[in-house]
């Protein structure tokens, strides 16, 4: 798996307009970030995501290239409309794009995956029919 900075700008682009049009659709805010996690890309991806400005709201997709990681954080508001099954899902749908050398491609898919679940309106159910 190529490196984060071994992206084009192109590429670059293409996943800023893929996670733009994810928001839009889901109504939250999704980031990408490359980097090296030290070991433990759960922990690194969760430090990550509470930095980020307006977390409770926003998806982090974190990639760790060299140890081939990847990771979906949400924050509170977020988990509303992104739950672990989608998560894992966007996550097996990236890597299977990062196994064919495309990792752009990767997180361009993932990205429209969770911007269409995030578009589902929420399942309620109630005790009266």
């Amino acid at each position: 798996m190529a490196s984060g900075d071994a992206l084009s700008d192109r590429e670059r682009a293409e996943m800023e307009r893929a996670a733009q049009r994810a928001g839009q659709l889901a109504g939250l805010r999704f980031c990408v970030l490359f980097a090296d996690s030290g070991g433990d890309a759960r922990a690194y991806a969760e430090r990550a995501h509470g930095s980020l400005y307006d977390a409770e709201r926003t998806v982090l997709i974190f990639v760790d290239p060299a140890a081939r990681q990847t990771e979906v954080v949400t924050g509170s508001r977020a988990q509303r409309h992104i739950d672990d099954r989608a998560a894992k899902l966007a996550v097996m749908a990236m890597t299977s794009g990062f196994a064919l050398g495309d990792l752009a491609g990767g997180v361009v898919d993932g990205l429209q995956m969770l911007g269409e679940y995030g578009n589902r309106p929420p399942v309620r159910h109630t005790d009266t029919p």
